[in-house]
């Protein structure tokens, strides 16, 4: 299997298979996708804008961002009273990118 799976450039480390499973695993609900696509577009978000980007409330926006935490996909600063998240890792970027190569029409009229 790894022989196949490195002569076409897919993943055969043992470790990375683990770490790519857990990130897509913690991506795939619509709300945190909808969340990273967000902070992809940006630098920093807090909280608040958010909950008012997204539309739902902040202690449901809270739980999603703790996973994706906890995962390591996002990172957290906190100033003051206010919680600011982006994107830990430049990889998660790209694959957002190329989720949307792959499955937003839009994206070809663009």
């Amino acid at each position: 299997m790894s022989v196949i799976a490195e002569h076409v450039g897919l993943i055969s480390n043992e470790e990375d298979i683990y770490r790519a499973s857990h990130s897509l695993k913690a991506m795939a609900h619509p709300l945190r996708l909808k969340i990273l696509c967000m902070l992809g577009a940006v630098n920093e978000v807090s909280v608040q804008e958010i909950v008012e980007h997204v539309g739902t409330s902040q202690s449901n926006i809270s739980q999603h961002l703790s996973i994706l935490r906890d995962k390591g996909i996002l990172a957290s600063r906190k100033d003051a009273n206010k919680v600011y998240y982006r994107i830990a890792e430049p990889e998660i970027i790209n694959l957002i990118g190329a989720l949307r190569a792959a499955f937003c029409s839009a994206f070809d009229e663009a």
